[in-house]
């Protein structure tokens, strides 16, 4: 079994920074694509950063020159450093995984969400 555990998030002022991270653990045999998405109260769940397994970075316009994603292959780990934070960067932010955890097949997983709310 597979499971995305995110931490880091919390309440920060505007202009504040975070740093998500997000661990795959259990049976995990490769990754490929690492993202992480926020979903707003009211709002539709979109992409915030996504990293492919070569290292190639994929950002929403919203978020560019902001935030950083970035992952340590090493310990199945993506980080999503956030820097000047805004009010509408407040949501819950979810992990995002495509790992193959037998060597056959890949599958799509998500992390439980973590909370970040940027308010003075």
């Amino acid at each position: 079994q597979v499971q995305l555990v995110e931490s880091g998030g919390g309440l920060v002022l505007p202009g504040g920074s975070l740093r998500l991270s997000c661990a795959a653990s259990g049976r995990v045999f490769s990754i490929n694509a690492m993202g992480w998405y926020r979903q707003a109260p009211g709002k539709q769940r979109e992409l915030v950063a996504a990293i492919t397994s070569g290292g190639s970075t994929n950002y929403a316009d919203s978020v560019k020159g902001r935030f950083t994603i970035s992952r340590d292959k090493a310990k199945n780990t993506v980080y999503l450093q956030m820097n000047s934070l805004k009010p509408e960067d407040t949501a819950v932010y979810y992990c995002n995984a495509d790992i193959n955890p037998y060597g056959a097949r890949w599958y799509d997983y998500w992390g439980q969400g973590t909370q970040v709310t940027v308010s003075s």
